[in-house]
């Protein structure tokens, strides 16, 4: 089944949804938009009386403009000097019939006129009151005077309107809210009641309905729409802003008449493909929905899972703390073992997985090459089953130690998987390339949803940057260390544990970089410089045999220093060069592998208590 099916089934069945506002985490208002509407930043809001005058006007304070517009397939794809106008709300050339009075310049035919003649056709063939009481006022052409008389537009000494603001001091607000000159100022309408009670129609149902019946009448061509399969009016334009209000590029597109679009086996657009203006509308309308409430954005690369009844899904880019505050079972994930960890997690997937309706589950990826054209990057769809199958198998087997760090500043440990985009930005480092990071977090997608093995190269990337503590934040290399191994691990298939068994030679020479970075840490004390085996950490890691022996012979006057109270370390320093063969103490440099003794060792050890140590030194353990 195609996306775009899938998209209008998601629109069916969510209609409850539609007018229905909602606010996610940025604060910005959104909803599942009505057929034949659009979103538009808009500037100034006047409000009119129910017999059409003037009554008040406002400046919109920045960040909150987003407004719920009518539109036509035109008007939501004019550009340039064409003749468009929104059907209600719109910019000052179309909606001020004094325009050309104070001044302003039509790019093309009177923009005002034919906005005019459409806003009569609206009201005749669907009347609403408070819709005439708005037509009634533009109709007397005087918007421009009444915003100068309310002080929201300047004029000059002689009356005459201030375009662009170039004097010095205070300007009015507009003037700093609109880019360029005043032309750009898009005005909404409001209607006050006699009550006082504003209808505002970008929240008002009754506008929607009006415009929607209204619309629909108007005639077009008919054919089979490839998204339906039934006869139904086919649309030719469609509708951009998906990803945010600006954004002007399309998924579909067949505009370009020069000559070069067509090459080949079609002549004409809709010799390609048919698609109906409503199956067109759901699904665009919904794909923004989707992605306004629960799409991640990296690089204006949009990632987006959900399902055709119950939109919110646990989302694969996250890491499982998060997924376990979307199950309610974040308490419980928060363990010291791996078995306690990964049973919590698949526990409270279940339950979750229990309170759903059947149905597909899809993934979606959107980037635009240039401002005008968008593309599907990726497009898989399962069924629940198997993605929560999928993502279990991610979160829970070979599962790793990681630290988490709340919105509270409070430090956490858990068992499972990182983020997809904190894998990238520990890959790359959180100044490397926003490209490379989400063309990066895209490959590991493939990873959790289609089950394959992390790439070689993002696993050497983390390996070399973990084996370079001393050119980072101690907080970025503790991250990049434990992301390191936990890929690393994606492959070996160990534990955090410590497995006192394994005689890899690249497994215990990490254990042996980290027992004497434990004893130089315990003999500096308070100092936190770093220890000479994490400085030499990345030099190890290349000749481990010609390294070790520098480290060793640093470590003499730090084991001279603390005397009898490391005697159980340099037993366990002693005990693991003893394992390790001549054929294996060479210079031949380590794999990843080494970072998991390093880890799992150093875990060991800071997970005992000192007095542990004490008594295993004086023989009474």
């Amino acid at each position: 089944m195609s996306v775009w099916k899938q998209l209008y089934d998601t629109y069916e069945m969510n209609l409850k949804h539609v007018g229905q506002f909602e606010s996610r985490w940025e604060g910005q208002d959104f909803t599942l938009l009505p057929l034949s509407h659009t979103t538009q930043t808009a500037h100034v809001t006047v409000t009119v009386t129910l017999d059409g005058d003037f009554h008040s006007a406002t400046v919109i304070e920045k960040g909150h403009g987003n407004t719920l517009i009518p539109c036509t397939e035109d008007s939501a794809n004019r550009a340039g000097s064409v003749v468009a106008p929104y059907p209600l709300h719109d910019k000052l050339a179309y909606v001020a019939g004094d325009f050309l009075k104070y001044g302003g310049v039509y790019k093309g035919e009177n923009a005002h006129h034919a906005y005019l003649s459409q806003l009569k056709a609206w009201v005749e063939t669907a009347p609403y009151d408070p819709l005439e009481s708005i037509y009634c006022y533009v109709q007397k052409g005087q918007l421009i005077e009444d915003l100068i008389q309310e002080g929201i537009f300047s004029a000059t000494g002689s009356g005459e309107l201030r375009w662009t603001w170039k004097e010095a001091g205070d300007k009015p607000p507009i003037y700093g809210l609109v880019t360029g000159g005043l032309e750009g100022t898009f005005v909404r309408f409001q209607v006050r009641s006699t009550e006082g009670v504003q209808r505002q129609p970008w929240r008002d149902k009754a506008f929607f309905d009006s415009f929607i019946t209204f619309y629909g009448t108007r005639p077009g061509k008919e054919g089979l729409c490839f998204v339906t399969g039934k006869q139904e009016r086919l649309s030719s334009k469609h509708t951009n802003k998906i990803r945010n209000s600006g954004d002007k590029a399309k998924l579909i597109s067949a505009n370009d008449s020069s000559g070069f679009t067509f090459r080949g086996r079609f002549d004409k657009p809709d010799e390609a493909a048919s698609i109906s203006y409503q199956a067109s509308q759901k699904a665009h309308n919904a794909l923004k929905w989707l992605i306004q409430r629960q799409g991640r954005s990296i690089d204006q690369r949009v990632f987006l899972i959900w399902g055709n009844q119950q939109p919110s899904l646990p989302n694969p880019l996250e890491n499982t703390l998060s997924l376990a505050q979307l199950f309610g079972e974040k308490e419980e994930l928060i363990s010291h073992t791996v078995q306690e960890g990964a049973l919590a997690f698949s526990d409270a997937l279940l339950g979750f997985k229990r309170r759903l309706p059947k149905q597909e589950v899809n993934i979606l990826t959107l980037d635009a090459a240039t401002t005008g054209r968008m593309a599907i990057l990726y497009y898989r769809t399962f069924d629940q089953e198997t993605y929560f199958k999928r993502l279990e198998q991610w979160h829970t087997k070979y599962p790793w130690e990681y630290i988490y760090q709340d919105a509270d500043k409070k430090r956490q440990v858990y068992i499972g998987a990182p983020s997809l985009k904190d894998i990238a930005l520990m890959t790359y480092g959180t100044r490397g390339n926003e490209k490379l990071i989400k063309a990066t977090v895209e490959r590991l997608l493939s990873c959790v949803i289609d089950e394959r093995r992390v790439p070689m190269d993002i696993i050497r990337c983390l390996t070399q940057r973990a084996s370079n503590p001393v050119g980072m934040d101690h907080w970025e290399w503790e991250k990049t260390l434990s992301i390191a191994c936990g890929m690393v691990n994606k492959k070996e298939e160990m534990t955090v544990s410590l497995d006192q068994e394994i005689n890899d030679r690249d497994y215990l020479f990490g254990r042996l970089l980290a027992l004497a970075d434990y004893l130089e840490r315990r003999a500096l004390g308070q100092d936190n410089r770093a220890t000479n085996a994490i400085r030499y950490m990345n030099a190890f890691s290349q000749n481990p045999a010609r390294t070790w022996m520098t480290i060793q012979s640093a470590l003499q006057p730090y084991q001279a220093k603390l005397g009898g109270k490391v005697l159980f370390i340099n037993r366990q320093i002693d005990e693991i060069g003893s394992r390790l063969t001549i054929e294996q103490f060479t210079n031949k440099p380590l794999s990843g592998k080494y970072l998991l003794g390093f880890y799992s060792q150093r875990h060991e050890l800071y997970q005992k208590r000192e007095e542990t140590f004490d008594k295993e030194e004086r023989g009474e353990a």
